[in-house]
């Protein structure tokens, strides 16, 4: 079975940067996206950047400019590095990892990002 492991989750002063990692156990097949996913309290899981196997990418509107994400195809892993923090910006982060067609699905457990004002 495969995982998906996050870290680099915090608590950061707003204007601060932070970098997030996810790395997925195994082996990945096929054409695929990663991206991350956050969820506020009280508020419903919302997109915040992907990028699929071939590199391209997407992200929220609320993120653009301030949220870049990437990955390296050799080691499995995605990674997210958010500039300009803001308190809005605090979150549960999970990492995703989908085959082409829904193919497969796999989410992390998740890593706490706090942003204090």
């Amino acid at each position: 079975q495969l995982k998906l492991v996050e870290s680099g989750g915090g608590l950061v002063q707003a204007g601060g940067s932070v970098r997030l990692s996810c790395a997925a156990s195994g082996s990945i097949f096929g054409i695929n996206t990663m991206g991350w996913y956050r969820q506020a309290p009280g508020k419903q899981r919302e997109l915040v950047a992907t990028i699929t196997s071939v590199g391209i990418t997407n992200a929220a509107a609320s993120v653009k400019g301030r949220f870049t994400v990437s990955r390296d195809n050799a080691k499995n892993t995605v990674y997210l590095k958010m500039n300009s923090l803001k308190p809005e910006d605090t979150a549960v982060y999970y990492c995703r990892l989908q085959g082409r067609l829904a193919a497969y699905d796999y989410w992390g457990q998740g890593t706490q990002v706090t942003v204090s004002s």
